[in-house]
């Protein structure tokens, strides 16, 4: 478990044996019954923050596997064109889920859509894709974007969720990044 990395416990006195855990936010909350004793309870927090964290992780695709990812979405819906240098998820960025540098063909993903579902990850990689094609928001960039058939249904679901976290949308709340 990362030190930085808060840990609420949650005891229950309904719960009789089971133990379970969630991520909420940045938290991670362990339900736990209430007859537990610390040390039991120390125990279990550890156990489960340990389960939780290697199921995240079986779960989070590595950069390589985002690469391949890429290239597949390029091949399928950009005619194989954009070919990206680099492709990797980033902690640093808070207000976009993504950014794509064209100079040097690399491509950025917030860390923070990797729960969001794949269809949600895959229309943002297209997103940052078509900026290998098209460095601005212009009518031939959305052009190439809107060959992903769920870009619209995409498009709104990171509005919905910029919505109900209260983030500011992006600039010209229509772009990804």
């Amino acid at each position: 478990m990362a030190d930085d990395e808060a840990v609420e416990v949650r005891r229950s006195k309904r719960r009789r044996r089971t133990v379970s855990a969630y991520r909420d936010g940045d938290r991670i909350v362990v339900l736990i019954p209430a007859s537990m004793t610390r040390a039991q309870e120390s125990e279990w927090v550890e156990t489960m923050v340990a389960r939780l964290e290697k199921a995240e992780k079986r779960r989070r695709p590595s950069d390589d596997d985002l690469m391949r990812r890429a290239r597949r979405l390029s091949d399928d819906y950009l005619g194989g064109l954009a070919n990206p240098d680099s492709v990797r998820w980033v902690d640093n960025q808070r207000s976009r889920w993504g950014s794509c540098t064209p100079g040097d063909r690399s491509i950025r993903l917030s860390r923070r859509i990797q729960q969001m579902p794949a269809w949600v990850v895959d229309y943002v990689l297209v997103h940052e894709l078509a900026h290998l094609l098209e460095a601005g928001h212009n009518d031939r960039f959305w052009a190439w974007v809107d060959r992903y058939p769920r870009a619209e249904r995409a498009k709104g679901y990171l509005s919905g969720w910029s919505a109900a976290a209260e983030l500011d949308p992006p600039p010209g709340d229509d772009e990804v990044d």
